[in-house]
């Protein structure tokens, strides 16, 4: 990912990489991740029970419970 620093120069930000074992709290602080999680169709990000638990929803778990493309979902997170 990279952002422009105070004087104009780019400056690469190195985020983890996010794997099946990330938390649902740690992705969705990435820019954009939520659009790409409503885009796979994640129903975490509306249902009032997961709010609770976001820190210790891994997305891994929920694509298994939901069926839900694991492998593409993490190729589009991880882009920069």
């Amino acid at each position: 990912m990279s952002h422009f620093g105070l004087a104009g120069q780019r400056v690469h930000i190195m985020l983890d990489k996010i794997t099946k074992d990330s938390t649902l709290t740690e992705i969705c602080k990435r820019p954009g991740a939520r659009e790409i999680l409503a885009k796979y169709h994640c129903p975490c990000l509306h249902c009032p029970m997961a709010s609770l638990e976001m820190g210790s929803l891994k997305i891994g778990e929920i694509c298994q419970m939901y069926n839900l493309d694991i492998d593409n979902l993490l190729k589009e997170l991880n882009k920069d």
